[in-house]
């Protein structure tokens, strides 16, 4: 029995994206530079993927620049983004909750000169659009805020933030992290009001390696990456047309099944959470919004200790971000989170193949593990 809860970190690539992969692999394997009909070939699956994603985010074809995934595609927002407004100011608002991809880069940024602010979360664990706000100066001119957490679900109210620009910073450009919201919740880039919008393709059922950037029209953001001229002069190399297929591929069935998807895992999500709450009065859900995250903690157990009782059981889920590595979370400790229970901390993360099963299979060994580990804890 394998019950694979760790969505999160990386999903199982669908059928439908492996088939794509494989054909254009062993068939439509021109570059899509080349000017003979294999070439020509090869560019119409090009041009189709960035339909299909660009479709998924209500984005135009003409936004949308194929990355090795979303750490490029936060590297190359921020750090181009920067340098494109630098002039006008050199001040950077994110969140202590990001990503790593951002945290480093933004890190990156303050030791070149950029004065940065990084806010802490609400309750919920995102940080509010009144926070942003109070931070604003005349001279900012990024803010970085990711959509969804990737370890508690908590959901940023981006459009909201959005505003807060318009009204205080018009010259700021907006840049989130959508890697663990493209597809899992509603949304067009329109509707969020991001100017730059970084997605990966193994979150959706796509393979490992391939991300997009959504650069709003308008904004001249400077390469990262030069060569070739790829993608429209703007991230060079050649393009690994298989992933980049297969990503349009998983990107169209995501968003086709994004509604009954989505009311699926938050049933789940919600049925696990009620089941655990009756069996263990103690357990603590950390943030939440987001409905395929549920961050749990049963205060006295050691997350590996739990991880390593339920993967014997053939059940799987982590303890934070698979990037921190067996690190403490420091988006729990941001959150103020008390360490007794950051150490009990365990994510579980669903996905459209997520079933009802699986649910109760991480439930009984959750319930089981603190009665059998009761006694050696």
């Amino acid at each position: 029995m394998e019950i694979y809860l760790d969505n999160a970190a990386t999903t199982r690539v669908c059928p439908e994206a492996a088939e794509t992969a494989y054909k254009v692999m062993t068939e439509e394997y021109g570059n899509p530079g080349s000017t003979h009909a294999k070439g020509r070939s090869a560019r119409k699956l090009l041009d189709r993927a960035r339909q299909q994603v660009a479709q998924a985010m209500g984005a135009r074809e003409g936004e949308i620049f194929f990355t090795s995934g979303g750490t490029e595609s936060d590297n190359w927002a921020l750090r181009s983004a920067a340098a494109a407004l630098g002039r006008k100011g050199g001040h950077i608002i994110t969140g202590a909750t990001e990503h790593e991809a951002v945290l480093q880069t933004v890190e990156l940024l303050r030791r070149q000169g950029y004065e940065v602010s990084i806010l802490p979360p609400d309750e919920s664990g995102a940080v509010p659009p009144q926070a942003v706000r109070a931070a604003l100066r005349e001279d900012t001119i990024l803010v970085s805020l990711m959509l969804v957490n990737n370890e508690t679900g908590a959901v940023t109210d981006l459009p909201g933030v959005s505003r807060v620009l318009k009204e205080g910073a018009p010259r700021a450009l907006l840049h989130t992290d959508a890697v663990q919201g493209f597809c899992k919740l509603p949304f067009t880039v329109r509707e969020l009001g991001a100017d730059l919008i970084s997605v990966s393709g193994h979150k959706i059922h796509a393979p490992k390696g391939i991300g997009a950037l959504y650069v709003r029209s308008g904004v001249k953001l400077p390469p990262l990456i030069l060569g070739g001229g790829q993608e429209n002069g703007l991230r060079s190399g050649t393009e690994p047309l298989p992933a980049i297929a297969a990503f349009g591929t998983a990107a169209e069935i995501a968003r086709r099944e994004l509604p009954a998807a989505s009311e699926r895992m938050r049933a789940l999500r919600e049925e696990s959470i009620r089941t655990l709450r009756a069996a263990i009065p103690e357990l603590q859900v950390l943030g939440g919004g987001a409905p395929h995250i549920l961050s749990v903690s049963i205060p006295g157990y050691r997350s590996e200790v739990l991880m390593n009782y339920l993967e014997a059981r053939g059940v799987y889920v982590s303890k934070s971000s698979a990037c921190r590595r067996g690190r403490r979370s420091h988006v729990l400790e941001a959150m103020g989170v008390e360490d007794r229970v950051i150490d009990a901390a365990l994510r579980v993360s669903f996905s459209r193949y997520t079933t009802q099963e699986d649910c109760r299979a991480l439930c009984q060994g959750l319930i089981a593990a603190r009665k059998e580990l009761l006694g050696a804890l």
